[in-house]
This record gives C-alpha cells, sequence and structure tokens, in this order.
C-alpha cells in the first residue's frame, strides 16, 4: 500500500508501507541519522521519541534486530523512512527482522522513498513536523509545545544496580542503558532515579557522584527543575550527557537554542581543547548550548564540533562537574569517547562527596 509522508512546509514524499499504520495515519518531528549501523539502538533510543525517523544509508535491516543491543525496553520513534528495508536479518545473533520488530510495536515502516531528496529537504529547511497517512493531501495541525516527552520516558521509580566502589545516581531524562553499562563495568553501584526526584531524596541517597542523562525535547521544558539540577551539581561530583549537559548550562544562567536540523549519527568530529585532538563522536540531538551565554558562567568550553564550531562539552574552572553534548558510550557509534566515563570517575574518587 502506497503511503505519503506530508511536511508542514508543504512538501511530500511518496513510499511503500510495509507494516500497518495507524487508521488516520502518524505524526511527529521529522528527523535523520546518518549512521550506516546502529539502527536497533537508534529505534530503542528514548530521546527519539515523538520523531519520524529517516535514515541516511540506503540498505536498513540487513544484520536484523537481536536481544542485546535495546538501549531501552522498547522502540519510541514514531516511524521509521528508509529507501530499502532487508527483508531478513543476515546474522548469526539476528532474532527478528526490521520489519518483525516494528510490526510487534506497531510502529509504520514507509520504503521505497526518496531519502536522498528528503534529506535535502530537512538540511534546507530543518526540522519540521510532518504527518504520514495514506491520503495523498493532509493540511497539518499545530504541534502542541506544551508536549512533555520526558515525563513520558522517564522511570517512574528508583532502582538500584550493582554493587561497585562507587555509589552513582543517574537521574533519568531518558537515559540509555550503555549509559548505565558503561558504569556497572568500571565497579560501580547506579541507582537510577526519576527526572524529577527532589535533593532531599537524592542526599538520603549519599552517592558519590551524580550522571545527569540524555533525554527527548526542548531542555528548556524542564526550567521548573533547574533549582533542583543546580543544587544537586554544586554538592556531588557530575557527569551530564546530552541533555544532560544542557540543563547544567540553564542551570547556570547560560542559553540553549534550536539548530537547523541537530546533529544524528555515529560520524560526528568533535576537536578537544584539552588533549589537542580530534575525536569522531555518537551524536543525537536538536538544541545546543549558546557559546556566548557562557560568558558569565564559570564553564570552560573544552569540546566543539568541527562542522559547525557548537559546543560540545563543557568543564566548571573550579567544581568537578564535566558535561558533554556527545555520547561517550557510543552505542551506536566509534568509541574514541570511552574515557569520559573515567575521567568522571577520578573526579569522584578524589574528595569528600559534598562541594558546596
Amino acid at each position: 500500500m502506497k503511503a505519503h509522508l506530508h511536511l508542514a512546509n508543504g512538501k511530500t514524499f511518496t513510499g511503500q508501507l510495509a507494516t500497518a499504520l495507524p487508521n488516520g495515519g502518524v505524526s511527529g518531528e521529522v528527523v535523520f541519522f546518518t549512521g550506516m549501523t546502529g539502527y536497533q539502538e537508534v529505534l530503542t533510543d528514548p530521546s527519539y521519541k515523538n520523531q519520524i525517523i529517516v535514515f541516511t544509508y540506503p540498505l536498513i535491516g540487513n544484520y536484523g534486530i537481536n536481544e542485546q543491543d535495546f538501549e531501552s525496553k522498547r522502540p519510541h520513534v514514531q516511524a521509521v523512512i528508509v529507501y530499502e528495508a532487508s527483508a531478513q536479518g543476515y546474522h548469526y545473533e539476528a532474532k527478528y527482522s526490521l520489519q518483525q520488530y516494528l510490526e510487534q510495536w506497531n510502529i509504520p515502516l514507509l520504503t521505497h522513498v526518496d531519502t536522498r531528496a528528503l534529506v535535502k529537504e530537512i538540511r534546507t529547511q530543518g526540522t519540521m513536523p510532518a504527518v504520514l497517512t495514506v491520503a495523498e493531501e493532509c493540511a497539518l495541525e499545530q504541534t502542541d509545545e506544551q508536549h512533555f516527552p520526558v515525563r513520558d520516558v522517564s522511570t517512574k521509580t528508583m532502582e538500584t544496580y550493582g554493587s561497585g566502589r562507587y555509589h552513582i545516581v543517574l537521574v533519568d531524562f531518558g537515559f540509555k542503558k550503555s549509559i548505565l553499562q558503561s558504569l556497572l563495568a568500571r565497579g560501580c553501584k547506579v541507582t537510577v532515579v526519576p527526572y524529577d526526584t527532589p535533593l532531599s531524596s537524592i542526599e538520603a541517597l549519599h552517592p558519590d557522584g551524580i550522571v545527569l542523562s540524555n533525554g527527548p525535547g526542548d531542555p528548556k521544558q524542564l526550567s521548573h527543575q533547574l533549582p533542583v539540577i543546580r543544587a544537586v551539581i554544586d554538592r556531588y561530583p557530575t557527569l551530564a550527557i546530552c541533555l544532560g549537559h544542557q540543563l547544567v548550562a540553564l542551570s547556570y544562567g547560560a542559553n540553549t537554542e534550536k539548530l537547523r536540523f541537530g546533529h544524528r549519527g555515529a560520524n560526528q568530529p568533535v576537536y578537544d581543547s584539552f588533549q589537542k585532538k580530534v575525536l569522531m563522536t555518537s551524536q543525537n540531538h536538536s538544541y545546543v548550548v549558546n557559546e556566548a551565554s557562557l560568558v558569565d558562567t564559570p564553564f570552560i568550553v573544552r569540546f566543539t564540533n568541527v562542522n559547525d564550531g557548537s559546543v560540545e562539552g563543557m568543564v566548571h574552572r573550579e567544581k568537578p562537574i564535566l558535561s558533554v553534548q556527545y555520547h561517550p558510550e557510543a552505542h551506536p557509534g566509534p568509541s574514541d569517547t570511552n574515557q569520559i566515563f573515567d575521567e568522571f570517575l577520578q573526579k569522584v574518587n578524589k574528595g569528600a562527596k559534598v562541594y558546596a
């Protein structure tokens, strides 16, 4: 069956449905991912909540879906757009094909779309609302700016993993499983807590360090949490990743802004001014920290995107606070930046738990 992706700017792209489409279709922000592999991790990354993902590589699904590489318990994308979807998974660990997996979760898969033309449109016009439907014409409704995806993906209860030397509290704005695994692999005990956990509850856990996770949406939707975030990171050694990085900046009075089409892929070059070298990174975000707004804050910009010069990470001049816009757990992606977890744990190891 044919279906049509209608963009907010009036352009339409047509393809073939490989899975069922709910009556009335689905809507979301249309974005693209440039990696050649890693589609399983992308589908299950909570940061893609409510987004229609376009894969730029022309063949997706050729190694199937396995039981190990999920980043959360379910996929979070609204729909998947590809040029060609492999009908089988040619890998010894594959349990499902891409189509079978998406069918289990009632997620539409649109194939045989001119993805090159679609991605060029997004790069030119920016990410925008879109509707996937069988109707040849569709008038897009205004998006609900008050929708709050972090609330949808964050855990509702505290849960503790491992029993290592350091106790790390992972504040869940939509965390990826690989972040948790990276900490456990380094001998940490990790307690995952909801995004809106009060300071008193975090203090009661007696953590050695804090990790602010990635997550979906505009960081300014979490403005009501900024006083708690500031109080927490001022008291404990902190590593902040992606959305967490943006929240650190906002909590210190800096500003964030939306990129035209964001960074989504496993091949983003980032310059580390401390090590004086370029690292290849995995990324997934629309929003960035405005560098000029950091002038009156105690942060130094350590990491910079080679392609567009945007801020990719900061360090506090005095406190043990480190933030990165990219994903150091690198699933999917290169492992150039795994050492960020080691740097964080060195800060944890250095002194007293409470710094403020």
